[in-house]
């Protein structure tokens, strides 16, 4: 990797855990007063980072460039079902199980419930979450400039790692802190950094195409419950070991790498 792809990851951090260690510190009883929905804030470490970098490397015509796989929509409203719905319909097919088979039917209530603003749920919920953490963790920043030197699937692992890392101070506040749960959280991360690489080149570099994914990813997940949520998640799993064989590691795609 480049010194600009260090330079992005270790600026993203700093950004993000200026949020999150002191969020964690005030669970663990060192801090008082902050309020819980700082939490989203911190989620635009990485999109600060992103632009930040791009301006200092590729000046004007980078962020231009960078802007315009934000706005990039002309990908087929085949994409666009994907994009937006996929993580939707996984969600809604096991929450309709589960009710059926339990009678439980809380985690369609819950869809796009955010934890630390309870009165948000639902429609705005997900709009939310897609303004957050799907517009401020896919800032197309690292995948591109990873796939020159790499096939999508190293490039997948190297960004899937770097991105699990960034989440540590949120393990203390916002996670389950066990062997096991760090382990599923590590599994689902690299199976959701590939899969979005995969839509990514897809869909030539639409960096709207990943957040309206990993919004609506985060919406599904978020208030679902174990069991629905590991429903979801298995789905991005699953998703990928297809992707993977019909396609294979190279590109995870029918299309080229779309690389910087």
């Amino acid at each position: 990797m480049n010194k600009t792809i260090y330079a992005f990851f270790t600026l993203a951090y700093a950004l993000s855990w200026c949020v999150f260690i002191p969020l964690a510190l005030q669970a663990r009883g060192f801090l008082y007063g902050l309020p819980p929905w700082l939490h989203q804030i911190g989620a635009y470490g990485p999109l600060l980072a992103a632009l930040i970098l791009t301006a200092a490397v590729s000046g004007r015509s980078g962020l231009g460039e960078l802007g315009s796989r934000l706005v990039r929509w002309r990908i087929g409203w085949l994409w666009f079902g994907v994009a937006l719905l996929s993580p939707v319909a996984v969600f809604l097919a096991a929450s309709l199980l589960v009710g059926l088979v339990s009678g439980d039917w809380s985690a369609l209530s819950n869809f796009g419930s955010i934890s630390e603003i309870p009165s948000l749920s639902g429609l705005f919920g997900w709009l939310v979450w897609i303004l957050t953490f799907g517009l401020g963790e896919e800032t197309g920043f690292a995948l591109p400039r990873l796939q020159r030197s790499y096939s999508a699937r190293s490039a997948s692992l190297i960004l899937g790692l770097f991105w699990a890392g960034w989440h540590i101070p949120t393990f203390f506040y916002n996670y389950e802190l066990s062997m096991f749960s760090v382990l599923a959280f590590l599994i689902g991360i690299l199976s959701g950094a590939a899969l979005l690489t995969w839509l990514y080149n897809s869909t030539c570099g639409s960096l709207l195409a990943t957040v309206l994914w990993h919004g609506s990813y985060n919406a599904a997940v978020s208030g679902a419950g174990g069991v629905v949520s590991a429903a979801v998640t298995a789905a991005v799993i699953l998703a990928v070991i297809v992707i993977a064989n019909r396609y294979g590691p190279e590109t995870f795609s029918s299309r080229e790498k779309q690389i910087l």
